[in-house]
């Protein structure tokens, strides 16, 4: 910090002394809030999807607000950034000094999707937002990625994303049918449409008599099982009736759960399955059969067994 400018030195102080406040505000705050109040840890990120290769795209006036996690330094702040331990005291005073004299240089960041992970620049990101700076310049390394994180990405959506980078690895289907958008909400459902899938498959080779690769399998259930129902989802306006949740959503709740959302009384989802089934009729129609039928004798060898 700059000894011979009295004046910068305390506004620092004061700039300090308020994000310190903030910060514990947050945290109580956090204690009784569902939102996220911690960074997201990009090592952990870059494990669960599996990134390897980076871009360099040069210097860009980056939103703030997309920076949600830290390259190593994603415990000393909170979500918004702001400092959590009194031992950044002296490195953020001087870093908001030279700020308030000069103007931050660019800060280093690792952009995955629309997030952005601080490599170098954590203190300099703390005191722009700190001074209420919508925008910080940064010079932007690009992780490419199939399954990209959103611009308010939680740990459940790192999850999220991993499963749907392995759906895609073993289907294809973002190369197969690159208009697919399937996108869940809650973790764990991209697994059950890969064994859907596979029972897809098994039905299409009893059929056709002949061997039917999973790739192929992928592509004939997003055409004749996802894309119906989907539609169906659709023009029935059941979105409507559960806000927050996506058509892949209520396929896998309609799929999963057949018997118990019957039996709760919700009949028009139970009912959009079955129109898929009964729509077309001939193969399609049979096909549907079959499955569901792999299903229910699966479901009653399990409870035999118990």
């Amino acid at each position: 910090m700059q000894e011979a400018n009295p004046l910068v030195r305390s506004q620092a102080q004061r700039d300090w002394d308020r994000a310190r406040q903030a910060a514990a505000l947050e945290h109580i705050v956090g204690i009784f809030s569902s939102k996220p109040i911690d960074l997201l840890s990009f090592e952990d990120v870059q494990k669960s999807l599996r990134l390897s290769q980076k871009n360099y795209k040069g210097i860009q006036e980056i939103d703030i607000d997309r920076i949600l996690g830290s390259v190593g330094r994603y415990n000393d702040f909170t979500r918004t950034f702001l400092p959590r331990r009194s031992s950044l005291r002296h490195r953020w005073q001087n870093v908001d000094a030279i700020g308030l004299a000069q103007g931050l240089n660019p800060i280093e960041v690792y952009q995955v999707g629309e997030a952005y992970f601080v490599v170098d620049g954590n203190h300099r990101v703390s005191v722009a937002r700190m001074a209420g700076s919508p925008t910080i310049p940064a010079h932007v390394w690009e992780f490419p990625t199939t399954a990209g994180l959103s611009a308010q990405a939680d740990l459940d959506e790192v999850f999220i994303k991993a499963e749907y980078a392995s759906f895609l690895e073993r289907t294809r289907l973002d190369q197969q049918r690159p208009e697919q958008e399937i996108v869940f909400t809650t973790p764990g459902r991209y697994p059950e449409l890969e064994c859907q899938i596979e029972l897809f498959r098994q039905a299409l080779e009893q059929i056709d008599r002949e061997s039917v690769t999973y790739e192929d399998a992928a592509a004939a259930w997003y055409d004749m099982i996802y894309t119906p129902a989907c539609q169906v989802i659709q023009q029935r306006g059941i979105l409507e009736r559960f806000p927050g949740r996506t058509e892949a959503d209520l396929f896998a709740w309609v799929w999963r759960y057949n018997e118990e959302l019957k039996g709760q009384g919700i009949a028009d989802l139970r009912q959009a399955a079955d129109q898929v089934g009964e729509q077309s009729g001939g193969p399609l129609r049979r096909l549907w059969q079959k499955i569901t039928g792999k299903r229910r004798q699966g479901a009653e060898a399990q409870a035999g067994d118990k």
